[in-house]
C-alpha cells in the first residue's frame, strides 16, 4: 500500500486554506496546499497592473472589532488606514453612504438630526401599520420613499436580479441610520488594507508551505486524497459529494477592468450606481484603497450575474430551499473524519474576511490545538 506523503492536503489557496497550512506546518505538521487557479490568495487576490493593486475578484476591505483577528493578520502584514466611504450616484447627483448626515443633507437639505427624524417620520407615517409584503414595502416603512427610490431600489434589484416587489422583507431586516456627519462605513474598531495588498498576506502565510497550482481536486481525486492522512476542504461543499441531495445555488459577480490614461477618475474606491438602468452595481477605482499617485489608474465596473455551475459563486442564496440542502451536507460532512469542511464555500456562508479568520482559527484549535 502506498504511503500517505501528508498529514494535511489543503484544498483551496484562499484565506481559510492558508491559515490552516500556515498553522499546521508552524505545528511541524506535512502539508501541501492545491489550488485550481494559478494563483494564491483565492478571491482575495490582487493583480499589479502599472503598479497599481488591482483587487481582481472585487473590492476587499479589512474591518473586525476582533483584536485577537486584527492582532493575527497584522503577523503577516502592516495595514493602512484606509476608511471605507462609498459615494452614491443616482442619475448624476452623489450622496454619501452609508445614510448620515451628509446624506440627508444632500437629499433633503436637512442639517440637524432633529429634522431628519422628522422628516423619517413624516415618510414613514404610511407605512405605520402596514406589515411589509415584500422587500419595497420593508425599506419603505423604514425609511421613506425617497432614499429608497434613489439609493436601494435599483441597487438590490440590480444584486438580485429580481424586482424589489418579488424579494422578501427579511433581506433589509434594519436601515442603520446615522444621525452624525460620519461617512466611515464599518463601525468596527479596527479597519484598513494591507500594505502592498492582500498578496503580502497570503505569502506570508504560505512561505514555507508547498504548494501547487492549476490543480483541479475533483480531476485527480483518488490519488489525491489518498497522499495524506486528512483533507481540508474549502471549496463548495455540494460539489465535493457529487450533487448528491442537489445543487446549492449562488449569486455571482462578472467584473471589467479598464486601465485610463489619467490620474484620477473619480476621487473615491468606491462608487455605487443605484438606478437600475445602468447593468452595473459599482465602480471602484483601486488606487484609492492605498492612496496611490501613479499616473495611470485601474477601474472596475462591478456586474451582478445570475450563477450556474461552472461560474465562481460569491453570495449563497441563503433561502429556505437552499439552507434545506446544505443541512443535509452538514450531516454527511459530519460523518466523515478524513475530511475538515471549512470556509464560505464549504459553510455555504457569506463570510468578510474577519470571519473567514476567527471560522479558520476556530477550526485550527479544534484540529490542532489553540493558537
Amino acid at each position: 500500500m502506498e504511503l500517505t506523503m501528508y498529514d494535511y492536503l489543503i484544498v483551496g489557496a484562499g484565506l481559510s486554506g492558508a491559515i490552516f497550512a500556515h498553522e499546521a506546518n508552524k505545528r511541524g505538521k506535512k502539508v501541501k496546499v492545491i489550488d485550481k487557479r494559478d494563483h494564491i490568495g483565492g478571491n482575495i487576490y490582487c493583480e499589479n497592473v502599472e503598479g497599481i493593486n488591482v483587487h481582481k475578484y472585487g473590492a476587499h476591505i479589512f474591518h473586525t472589532s476582533n483584536k485577537k483577528v486584527w492582532d493575527y493578520v497584522n503577523q503577516f502584514a502592516e495595514f493602512n488606514n484606509y476608511i471605507n466611504s462609498p459615494v452614491a450616484n443616482y442619475k448624476g447627483s452623489l450622496y454619501n453612504l452609508p445614510f448620515n448626515m451628509n446624506t440627508f443633507y444632500a437629499m433633503w437639505g436637512t442639517k440637524t438630526p432633529q429634522e431628519v427624524k422628522n422628516k423619517i417620520a413624516q415618510q414613514t407615517a404610511d407605512m405605520k401599520d402596514v406589515e411589509p409584503k415584500n422587500l419595497e414595502e420593508q425599506a419603505i416603512k423604514l425609511i421613506g420613499p425617497d432614499i429608497y427610490e434613489k439609493l436601494i431600489k435599483g441597487y438590490t434589484e440590480k444584486q438580485w436580479g429580481r424586482s424589489a416587489t418579488d424579494l422578501p422583507p427579511f433581506i433589509i431586516k434594519r436601515l442603520p441610520v446615522r444621525l452624525t456627519f460620519d461617512n466611515n462605513y464599518f463601525n468596527d474598531r479596527y479597519q484598513g488594507i494591507p500594505i502592498g495588498g492582500y498578496n503580502v498576506i497570503i505569502e506570508n502565510m504560505l512561505g514555507d508551505v508547498e504548494v501547487e497550482l492549476g490543480v483541479d481536486f475533483f480531476a485527480n481525486r483518488e490519488e489525491l486524497e489518498a497522499s495524506a492522512e486528512k483533507v481540508v476542504f474549502t471549496g463548495m461543499i455540494d460539489q465535493y459529494f457529487d450533487y448528491k441531495h442537489g445543487e446549492l445555488e449562488y449569486r455571482s459577480l462578472r467584473f471589467e477592468h479598464e486601465v485610463l490614461d489619467e490620474d484620477n477618475y473619480q476621487g473615491n474606491a468606491v462608487v455605487n450606481y443605484t438606478e437600475r438602468e445602468i447593468p452595473y452595481t459599482r465602480i471602484l477605482e483601486h488606487k484609492h484603497f492605498e492612496y496611490g499617485t501613479q499616473p495611470k489608474t485601474v477601474i472596475t465596473r462591478e456586474y451582478p450575474a445570475d450563477w450556474k455551475r461552472g461560474d465562481e459563486p460569491y453570495y449563497p442564496i441563503n433561502d429556505e430551499r437552499n439552507n434545506a440542502m446544505f443541512a443535509k451536507y452538514q450531516e454527511e460532512a459530519a460523518k466523515n473524519d478524513k475530511v475538515i469542511f471549512c470556509g464560505r464555500l464549504a459553510d455555504y456562508k457569506y463570510y468578510d474576511m474577519h470571519v473567514t479568520i476567527e471560522r479558520a482559527l476556530d477550526v485550527v484549535a479544534e484540529e490542532l490545538g489553540s493558537i
